[in-house]
C-alpha cells in the first residue's frame, strides 16, 4: 500500500503573451476595433473585458491539467459541465498487476493528523480495502468486479481541459473556504500555475489557503 500527496501539473505549455494577443484579436471582432491592436494593447484589452463581465471572449483559450487526487475529489471536479475529462479507469486498470507494483495507492487525507487516532483508523481501513481487492483479483474476479471494494481515497489521475472562463469559475468555487479541503488542495495548485503564466486573467484570486 502506498500513500501519496495530491498534485496538479500543467499538461499544455502556455505562452501568456501569445495567449492574450489571440484573445484580443478575437475579442476586438465584437467592436470592430482591430485597428487599435498594438504590441502593448493585449493586456489592457483583456483586463477591460473581464472588468466589464464580457468573459465569453476568454472561452476561446483552453488549458489542460493532469490532476492526481482521490476518486472522491474527481466526483466534484466532473460536476463542472464545460470541460473535457480523461480519467484512469478502475474497470480496466488491474492494480494487482506489475504495472502498479501489485498494490493500491491512496491519497493522504489532509484533514487527519498523521499521528492521530483518526488517521490510524483511516490507514487501517485502506489496508483492509487493499487486502480485499487483491484477494478478489487472486480469486478470479475481473478488475471491474473487484473495484466494488475500492474506497474514495483511492488515488486516480484525471486530465481536465477547460476554457479560461471555466477555470475562473472552477477556482472561484473550489478555493472557497467552504469547499472540500482536498479539492482546495488541487485548486490552489492550479491557481498558482495560472497566475504565474497569465496573471491578467487570474490575479484577482487570492492564493492564501
Amino acid at each position: 500500500m502506498r500513500i501519496v500527496e495530491p498534485r496538479a501539473t500543467l499538461e499544455t505549455p502556455i505562452d501568456g503573451d501569445a495567449l492574450l494577443r489571440g484573445i484580443e484579436r478575437i475579442g476586438r471582432v465584437c467592436y470592430k476595433s482591430e485597428a487599435k491592436i498594438s504590441r502593448e494593447s493585449a493586456e489592457k484589452f483583456v483586463r477591460g473585458i473581464i472588468k466589464r463581465g464580457h468573459e465569453s471572449v476568454i472561452e476561446h483559450a483552453s488549458v489542460s491539467f493532469r490532476i492526481v487526487c482521490d476518486r472522491g475529489v474527481t466526483h466534484e471536479i466532473v460536476r463542472h459541465r464545460i470541460a473535457s475529462y480523461s480519467q484512469e479507469s478502475t474497470r480496466y486498470c488491474n492494480y494487482a498487476g506489475d504495472k502498479f507494483g501489485g498494490e493500491l495507492t491512496f491519497i493522504k487525507p489532509c484533514f487527519f493528523d498523521e499521528g492521530g487516532a483518526a488517521y490510524r483508523l483511516w490507514h487501517e481501513s485502506m489496508s483492509r480495502a487493499e487486502t480485499a481487492y487483491l484477494a478478489l483479483i487472486g480469486g478470479g474476479a475481473s478488475p471491474q468486479e473487484a473495484r466494488s471494494v475500492l474506497p474514495n481515497s483511492l488515488k486516480t489521475e484525471i486530465v481536465v481541459t477547460m476554457n479560461l472562463r471555466e477555470w475562473r469559475h472552477f477556482i472561484r468555487l473550489r478555493t472557497a473556504a467552504d469547499a472540500h479541503p482536498q479539492v482546495r488542495e488541487v485548486a490552489f495548485q492550479i491557481l498558482k500555475e495560472l497566475r504565474a503564466r497569465i496573471p491578467v486573467i487570474f490575479d484577482e484570486f487570492s492564493q492564501e489557503q
